[in-house]
């Protein structure tokens, strides 16, 4: 896959996040837990990482800015997953922990299929392999 396709692909994805930050932002059950809230503002912070980039039409620094922040996303996601029912056991909140962890999933097998970038020609090499023969 190349890193426009994966920069496409992600950015789709990251809609899916987004409804889920948007449901847990104004979910009250949340709002008095630090530790839940941190959930939809590191969504938040992961979608903001990568629109600059977006919208320069920049694919590298997409992938290289949404590789290196799967992790925090992966994290929250997994403490997400692991405990919202301590605030409630609704579907709504059963829906939300499998999305954002079903979202990480595909931003993951995305940049693991991204193709990577040939590297930049270095100034005063040869372009014929046989010119120095």
């Amino acid at each position: 896959m190349t890193a426009d396709a994966a920069m496409e692909r992600i950015n789709l994805i990251l809609a899916h996040a987004w409804m889920v930050r948007q449901f847990l932002k104004h979910a009250d059950e949340v709002q008095e837990d630090e530790e839940m809230l941190d959930v939809h503002r590191m969504i938040f912070d992961y979608a903001r990482a990568v629109e600059p980039s977006y919208q320069r039409r920049d694919a590298a620094e997409y992938v290289r800015r949404a590789r290196g922040k799967l992790s925090k996303l992966r994290k929250v996601a997994e403490f997400f997953a692991a405990n919202y029912q301590r605030v409630s056991d609704h579907t709504n909140f059963q829906m939300a922990a499998i999305s954002l962890k079903f979202v990480v999933q595909q931003i993951d097998e995305v940049l693991t299929q991204v193709q990577a970038p040939a590297p930049a020609p270095q100034e005063g090499a040869a372009s014929d392999p046989d010119a120095g023969v």
